[in-house]
């Protein structure tokens, strides 16, 4: 498929834009109080001003798109946590509850913050619920576990829940997409941390911590990273290291294709309607200032 770079620095940036949106669902308080009243423990706290996900409704919830599945194949599908922490919390989740129920919760959870942010009718509503089913009206989720469960879901019969579904296909989709890629190039979840974590310019063991990893690990994946000249022995990137990192990231932007030529030249009118309401989500404490793709766009840009 010819698409331009053009299309393709496009999709990442929507990439960023989406992400609030629908990421949002992690830190929203509506769905923590929905897993609590199944039994889950509240948020475990405040992570700068945002409520933090409870770790096993986090598994659970967000396993539950593939169905009632078991912890090794929630970990397969998740790719970045360590095995030792996400099964356990898997076969807890499904000591008190089922798939379809917390799914279910989960999609209360996500409207109700969304309604309670943007209000029933935010602007641009139908113009961008129209956009994405565009986008991923003829997504191939072949190799991707997570986006072919929501594909699968029933559509919602509320227009922000529709388009919540709509989103978050296609978040999925990507992260999908970017597991493929950092997989193909050889490395492993120890490793693609401790890159992402230099490329993103942040402190090591900091982000990748969070997927309970032990510093036995780390070790570990630091002396293979080193031994394949890409990490220096401070844990910056040599150069090599910078080339193999975004060529992560452009491949996945590659696998984004599809959604570019999908939406052709209404991909940038997206982000821009996009935009204000990520923003807006931010604002009311419903996702982190600075996530993930606002790290990487930052990374990406040039200096």
């Amino acid at each position: 498929m010819d698409v331009s770079e053009n299309s393709l620095a496009g999709v990442r940036r929507l990439g960023g834009a989406l992400e609030p949106v629908i990421g949002s669902v992690y830190f929203a308080p509506e769905a923590h109080q929905e897993y609590v009243a199944l039994g889950f423990d509240p948020s475990p706290g405040e992570m700068n001003g945002v409520a933090a996900p409870d770790g096993v409704a986090y598994f659970t919830s967000r396993g539950s798109l593939m169905g009632q599945v078991p912890g090794t194949v929630v970990a397969s599908a998740f790719a970045v946590f360590n095995p030792a922490a996400v099964v356990p919390s898997v076969s807890a989740g499904w000591s008190r509850t089922d798939a379809p129920t917390i799914r279910e919760a989960r999609d209360r959870g996500a409207l109700g913050q969304l309604l309670r942010v943007l209000g029933k009718a935010p602007d641009g509503l139908g113009e961008v619920e129209g956009l994405l089913n565009r986008a991923v009206a003829r997504l191939d989720v072949t190799g991707r576990p997570l986006a072919a469960g929501v594909q699968a879901l029933e559509p919602a019969d509320h227009p922000l829940g529709a388009l919540f579904r709509c989103g978050e296909l296609l978040r999925e989709f990507r992260g999908d997409s970017h597991t493929i890629a950092w997989v193909h190039a050889g490395f492993d979840a120890t490793e693609i941390g401790l890159l992402t974590e230099a490329y993103w310019g942040l402190p090591p063991r900091s982000y990748a911590r969070t997927r309970a990893w032990s510093d036995a690990d780390f070790d570990a994946a630091s002396e293979r990273l080193r031994s394949r000249g890409l990490l220096e022995a401070d844990g910056s990137m040599t150069p090599a290291g910078v080339d193999a990192r975004e060529a992560v990231e452009v491949s996945t932007d590659a696998q984004m294709g599809p959604v570019a030529t999908a939406l052709g030249d209404h991909l940038e009118r997206l982000i821009d309607l996009l935009t204000p309401w990520g923003q807006a989500v931010r604002d009311a404490l419903g996702y982190p200032q600075s996530g993930p793709h606002d790290l990487a766009e930052a990374a990406a840009a040039p200096k």
